[in-house]
C-alpha cells in the first residue's frame, strides 16, 4: 500500500530531576550536600532509510515517545541520559508543524536527518547549590519537559521530470517503454492509482528519473479524483511533460484538456504554472483528426512551448522526446523550494511570568518560571526560602510587584502556595 502523507504526535523525553541529598556515612556527622544532576531527555530524531518507499508504518502507529533521563541520586550521581528516539523515512520526506504547516525539515539524502523535538535538560543537584554561605541547600531542580508537538509528515518523490495530464492519455504506456517501470496499464481512466518511477538511461545523456504522476482531472487541486493526494510530488521535480490525447477517440479538446490540467496546476501551487513544460501529444497513431493536433502545436508554440508527436503505443517519437529532455534538464536550475515565511522557527524556550491583582486585593503572579520555581524549592526549608527570595528578586518579580504598588502585608499568591509581602 503506496501512503505518502500521514499525521503522528512525537515527544523528546523529559529531563531526569536534580537530587537533594546530603551525605550520612559513618564518622562524617556534618556531611554537605551530595545530590547529583538528572540526565538529559532523549530527543526525536528523523533520519532518512533509502530502503523505504512509502509512509505506511505510520497509518499504525501514531505516537512517538522518546526516552526521560533519569533521575539525579545521592553521592553526586548523575542520572543517564535518555536515548534519543530515531524514527526512520523514506527518502523525499517533508516534515511539517501540524498546527501552522510550516515546514520543520526536508530530509532528501540517504543517511541526512533532522532533530525535530529536543530532549528536555536535566535539573541540576544540591550538590551545585552550595556556597560559602548556603552551605546545606536543601533544594534541587526539577528537569525541564521535552518538546512535543503534532508533525505532519508528506512524502514527495524524487523525480527529475514529472509526466502530467488526464488519465487515460498514455503517460504508463510512455513510462514503461522509455523506463524499466512495469506500471499496470489498461484501457479506463484512474487505472494508475500510485505514482510510478523509472529510471530514463539512454545512450548520449546523463540518466535521470521520471514519474508518472496519476490522477489529475478538473477540480483535482480541491480534491476531486486522486488529484490532491498526488499533486505533491508534482513539486520537486524540474521539468514537466504534459501528455495530452489528439487521438479524439473520445472526442476530447486538446486545448481545454491543456488548459485545465495547467489552471489545476496553478490552483494547487503557483509555482507549478512557473515550472519548464514540453508538450506531448500522443496517440497519433489512431487519430482521427489531424487538425487535432495541428491545432494543439499552434496553440502551445504561441505560448512558446516545445511540442513533440509521438506515439507511446508503438514507441514512435520518444527517443527524440527523451533525448531533448535529457539535454535542457541541466540547463534548469532547481529552485530553493521555500521561503523563509514557509519554514518553522521553534520558539526559543523562556520562562516567563505575569503579574495581575485578583477582585480580592490579591496579587497573582502565574506562568512558566513560578510553576518551575515551585517545583525546585522546598517552603519549608529556611535555606530554600531564602534561594526563593532571591530568585524573585533577580528575575524582576519584586521590582514589577513594587511597581503595581504593593504594600507591606498584602498577600502574594503564586499557584496554590501564599505569602505575606514584607520588603
Amino acid at each position: 500500500m503506496f501512503i505518502d502523507i500521514a499525521k503522528i504526535y512525537i515527544k523528546a523525553g523529559d529531563g531526569g530531576h536534580g537530587s537533594a541529598s546530603f551525605r550520612r556515612e559513618k564518622y562524617v556527622p556534618l556531611g554537605g550536600p551530595d545530590g547529583g544532576d538528572g540526565g538529559d531527555g532523549g530527543s526525536v530524531i528523523f533520519k532518512v532509510d533509502p530502503g523505504l518507499r512509502t509512509l505506511l508504518d505510520f497509518k499504525y502507529k501514531r505516537k512517538h515517545v522518546a526516552e526521560r533521563g533519569e533521575d539525579g541520586a545521592s553521592q553526586k550521581m548523575y542520572g543517564r541520559a535518555g536515548k534519543d528516539l530515531v524514527i526512520k523515512v523514506p527518502p523525499g520526506t517533508v516534515i511539517k508543524e501540524a498546527e501552522s504547516g510550516k515546514i520543520i525539515a526536508d530530509l532528501k539524502e540517504d543517511g541526512e536527518q533532522a532533530v525535530v523535538a529536543r530532549g528536555g535538560r536535566g535539573g541540576k543537584g544540591n550538590a551545585k547549590f552550595a556556597t560559602s554561605t548556603r552551605q546545606a541547600p536543601n533544594f534541587a531542580q526539577p528537569g525541564l519537559p521535552g518538546e512535543e508537538r503534532n508533525v505532519v509528515l508528506e512524502l514527495k518523490l524524487l523525480a527529475d521530470v514529472g509526466l502530467v495530464g488526464f488519465p487515460n492519455v498514455g503517460k504508463s504506456t510512455m513510462l514503461s517503454m522509455v523506463t524499466g517501470a512495469k506500471p499496470k496499464i489498461a484501457n479506463y481512466h484512474f487505472t494508475t492509482l500510485t505514482p510510478n518511477l523509472g529510471v530514463v538511461d539512454i545512450k548520449g545523456i546523463e540518466s535521470f528519473v521520471l514519474a508518472d504522476i496519476p490522477g489529475l482531472i478538473e477540480g483535482a487541486h480541491e480534491g476531486v479524483g486522486l488529484g490532491i493526494d498526488f499533486l505533491r510530488h508534482v513539486e520537486r521535480t524540474r521539468l514537466l511533460i504534459h501528455v495530452i490525447d489528439v487521438s479524439g477517440v473520445e472526442g476530447r479538446d486538446p486545448i481545454d484538456d491543456f488548459e485545465k490540467i495547467n489552471d489545476e496546476l496553478k490552483l494547487y501551487n503557483e509555482k507549478l504554472s512557473k515550472k519548464p513544460q514540453i508538450v506531448v501529444a500522443n496517440k497519433t497513431d489512431i487519430a482521427e483528426n489531424e487538425e487535432n493536433y495541428e491545432k494543439l502545436k499552434e496553440y502551445v508554440e504561441e505560448k512558446g512551448m516545445k511540442i513533440f508527436k509521438i506515439s507511446a503505443a508503438t514507441n514512435t517519437g520518444l527517443r527524440e522526446l527523451m533525448l531533448y529532455v535529457g539535454s535542457i534538464l541541466n540547463t534548469i536550475e532547481v529552485e530553493e523550494e521555500y521561503t523563509e515565511d514557509e519554514m518553522f522557527v521553534p520558539e526559543e524556550r523562556k520562562f516567563t511570568y505575569d503579574v495581575e491583582i485578583d477582585e480580592e486585593g490579591v496579587y497573582v503572579v502565574s506562568g512558566s518560571l513560578v510553576d518551575r520555581l515551585l517545583l525546585q524549592v522546598n517552603i519549608y526549608d529556611s535555606e530554600s526560602i531564602k534561594y526563593f527570595h532571591r530568585t524573585l528578586e533577580r528575575r524582576g518579580i519584586i521590582a514589577k510587584l513594587k511597581e503595581m504598588g504593593i504594600q507591606d502585608n498584602d498577600l502574594v499568591r503564586m499557584d496554590d502556595f501564599e505569602f505575606e509581602f514584607l520588603d
